[in-house]
C-alpha cells in the first residue's frame, strides 16, 4: 500500500512563475529534497521521509504536471523544471539541500545540480539513465523504451479511461516482482494519472528528450558535478550501469547496486533502498 507522510507534514502549492507544484514538507534539520519520477508521484517518498525527518528537513514535491501539480502548457523540459525547483527551495528559505532521485527525477536533478551547483551538497540518483549523457543512443535501442515515443493527440485517446492497462505495463514489465507493486498503489497511481491532463503531461515529460540531451551535453562541457553521488540501481534493471553513467557527469561517484528489484525499488526493495540512502544523505 501508500504509505503515509509522518506525522506534521504540510503542503504548499508554490507558484515557481511556470507552474504551481504541490509540495510536501515535514521534519526538522538540514533539508533534503526528493524528486520521483513517471507512474509515480512524491507519495512514493514517504518511507523515506519518516526515515529521515527526525534529522532533516524532508521537501517532496510533484513535478510539474505530474501527482497534484499544475499543469502547463509547456516546460516539460528537465532545464525548466530544475527552475521549478529551485523556486521552491527559494520559496521554502532554502538556500543548500541534498538530493534524492528517481527515474525522470533523474534527469530533472542534473540539471538542477548542474545549474545550481552550490545549492546541491550530496545526490542519491536510482535506475534510470541521463538524456545525451554516456551509452544514451545504445539504452534508446532497447524494445523495452518504446514509450519513449509513445505519444500524441491518438495515443492519449488510447490510453484515456485505460490509465490503469497503460500504467500496470510498466510495473508488471520494469519490475523483478510485479507483486510487490500491490493493488493499493496501482489503484492509487492510477487515479493520479487519470486526471485531467495528466497523461498529457506525463507524454510531454518523454517528448523533451532531444531537448534535454542537447542540454546535458552543455551542462556536461563545463566540467563534472563536485559534489559527492551516490548511485543506485536495481540488480534487474540498471544495477552497476547507474553508476558508469553518472561518472560521466560527477567526479565522486558511488555506486550501489539494490538485490532482488526490478526499477520500482522504493516498492519492491524499499527496506533495502531506504537504508541505502540513509546511510548517504542525512549523515
Amino acid at each position: 500500500m501508500v504509505q503515509p507522510f509522518p506525522s506534521g507534514m504540510r503542503v504548499e502549492e508554490i507558484d515557481t512563475g511556470g507552474a504551481t507544484v504541490h509540495t510536501r514538507v515535514v521534519g526538522k534539520g538540514p533539508a533534503v529534497v526528493m524528486l520521483h519520477g513517471f507512474a509515480d508521484t512524491g507519495d512514493m517518498w514517504a518511507p523515506l521521509a519518516a526515515a529521515l525527518a527526525g534529522r532533516r528537513t524532508v521537501v517532496v514535491p510533484d513535478l510539474r504536471g505530474m501527482g497534484l501539480s499544475s499543469h502547463p502548457a509547456g516546460g516539460y523540459d528537465k532545464k525548466t523544471q530544475a527552475r521549478d525547483i529551485a523556486g521552491v527551495l527559494d520559496k521554502l528559505a532554502i538556500d543548500k539541500a541534498e538530493l534524492v532521485t528517481h527515474d525522470i527525477g533523474n534527469m530533472v536533478g542534473y540539471a538542477l545540480a548542474a545549474q545550481y551547483p552550490a545549492r546541491i551538497t550530496k545526490w542519491a540518483i536510482i535506475d534510470a539513465p541521463l538524456p545525451g549523457i554516456g551509452p544514451w543512443d545504445e539504452i534508446l535501442k532497447s524494445p523495452l523504451l518504446w514509450h519513449f515515443n509513445f505519444r500524441g493527440p491518438d495515443m492519449e485517446r488510447l490510453v484515456q479511461g485505460r490509465e490503469r492497462i497503460y500504467l500496470d505495463r510498466f510495473w508488471n514489465e520494469l519490475s523483478a516482482n510485479p507483486k510487490a507493486i500491490d493493488e493499493d498503489t496501482r489503484r492509487h497511481y492510477a487515479d493520479l494519472y487519470a486526471r485531467p491532463g495528466a497523461m498529457h503531461s506525463a507524454f510531454e515529460q518523454f517528448a523533451a528528450f532531444t531537448q534535454d540531451a542537447a542540454d546535458n551535453k552543455q551542462f556536461a562541457a563545463q566540467g563534472k558535478l563536485g559534489m559527492p553521488v551516490l548511485a543506485i540501481g536495481a540488480a534487474q534493471s540498471f544495477a552497476t550501469a547507474q553508476a558508469d553513467v553518472l561518472r560521466f557527469v560527477a567526479g565522486d561517484v558511488t555506486g550501489q547496486v539494490i538485490a532482488n528489484s526490478g526499477h520500482w525499488l522504493m516498492e519492491e526493495q524499499p527496506a533495502a533502498t531506504v537504508a541505502a540512502i540513509r546511510g548517504f544523505v542525512g549523515k
